[in-house]
């Protein structure tokens, strides 16, 4: 009987407007992970050093990193044809946000011809720029680009609604899969020195955040609604990013620089979120933030904006403490009165963990795109 070897490892390519660690690539690396070693991945980041969520990559999954066109820059045929030329041989595709729409229009262009593999568009969210207001011309070119795509993933019902509207997409073509995560790994109580650089002290209470260091996120609005708090409380933003020295100048200038802590990017926040007391965003614009599944599922309360979907995210107990977008003062007020009731956090911690629990585990959200990448292919599983 002739010997039957291993089954050829799946070739998937990714392209990411930046791999540096942040809602989408953290799903990004969960997917990978879940789906093993028989999917060997290639990962491109349209800016060259942004790889930092690379590391988090379990070492047994084959990954690498090819030289690759330019995913920005204008889209002259010529360009667009050596975008396609360089997708040529993966059996998969997948593009991820606007920063690789140009690829995504390439494909359009040259799959025919080409004989390109299927690909499917990510669209999580959007950055500064369009916080408030979408660019008609960004519209009409995602409407033209995606004509060839299998599917169009979203996180969230107001993404949804966007792609069937101003991008024109039918509904066959769009798949909202809600973010999720391991919801047993968080709720434990890490030990007071589990962060770097900032010891949590007996008597301190803890408002904590998960975010990258960008625009979008306004975390100055965040230190100016955490500043009236009582002394005893403290601030810690988890993440990276330009703003850094934005954020660090506000609590200067509010003169609670001391009480305001920022300690860089965590890589495995279950194992850090069990030392806040109480979870606070301050968006301008979000759509399905996994930042506040993480908190639910550690159990805490959470003053936020109403946007994008955290309205229908969070348990019924704690929807009277998002405030409007742009109200800040109404955010404030939120955290104060959240901060000053330790009953009251533990009672909407507790609802919120409960709702993580059965709506937001991993198992559902990785099956999900199992079928939607093995539909994509044409092939019964994935990998």
């Amino acid at each position: 009987m002739k010997h039957r070897g291993p089954s050829p490892r799946l070739r998937v390519l990714h392209l990411h407007s930046s791999f540096d660690p942040g809602g989408k690539e953290m799903r990004a690396v969960q997917l990978m992970n879940a789906f093993g070693p028989q999917v060997a991945h290639s990962i491109v980041s349209a800016v060259p050093d942004a790889l930092g969520a690379a590391r988090l990559i379990d070492p047994a999954i084959p990954v690498d990193y090819p030289d690759f066109p330019p995913l920005t820059g204008t889209p002259f045929p010529r360009r667009l044809q050596r975008l396609a030329q360089a997708m040529a041989g993966y059996d998969l595709v997948l593009t991820y946000n606007w920063g690789a729409m140009d690829a995504v229009m390439a494909h359009t262009a040259f799959a025919e011809v080409l004989h390109l593999p299927p690909l499917v568009h990510h669209e999580d969210g959007f950055n500064q720029d369009e916080a408030e207001r979408l660019k008609w011309h960004r519209n009409l070119y995602r409407r033209i680009a995606l004509f060839r795509a299998q599917k169009l993933v979203v996180p969230s019902q107001r993404l949804e609604y966007v792609a069937r509207t101003a991008w024109k997409q039918p509904a066959a073509m769009v798949r909202r899969i809600p973010n999720a995560i391991p919801v047993f790994a968080y709720g434990r109580k890490p030990r007071p020195d589990a962060l770097p650089r900032v010891i949590k002290h007996p008597g301190e209470l803890w408002l904590g955040t998960l975010a990258g260091l960008r625009a979008v996120k306004n975390l100055p609005r965040l230190v100016r609604a955490f500043a009236p708090l009582p002394d005893n409380w403290q601030l810690v933003i988890l993440g990276e990013g330009p703003e850094r020295d934005a954020i660090r100048a506000e609590a200067v200038r509010l003169g609670v620089g001391h009480r305001v802590h920022l300690p860089g990017h965590i890589a495995r926040p279950a194992e850090v979120m069990g030392l806040f007391d109480l979870y606070a965003l301050s968006s301008d614009s979000e759509q399905f933030p996994i930042s506040v599944i993480e908190a639910m599922a550690s159990g805490l309360a959470i003053a936020a904006p109403r946007v994008g979907d955290v309205e229908a995210m969070v348990a019924g107990e704690n929807r009277r403490f998002l405030s409007a977008a742009s109200d800040e003062a109404a955010l404030a007020k939120a955290i104060a009165e959240l901060a000053a009731d330790g009953e009251l956090r533990a009672t909407v911690g507790a609802a919120n963990r409960a709702r993580a629990e059965a709506e937001y585990d991993e198992t559902t959200m990785i099956a999900a795109y199992r079928n939607l990448y093995a539909g994509a292919m044409g092939r019964t599983a994935f990998p």
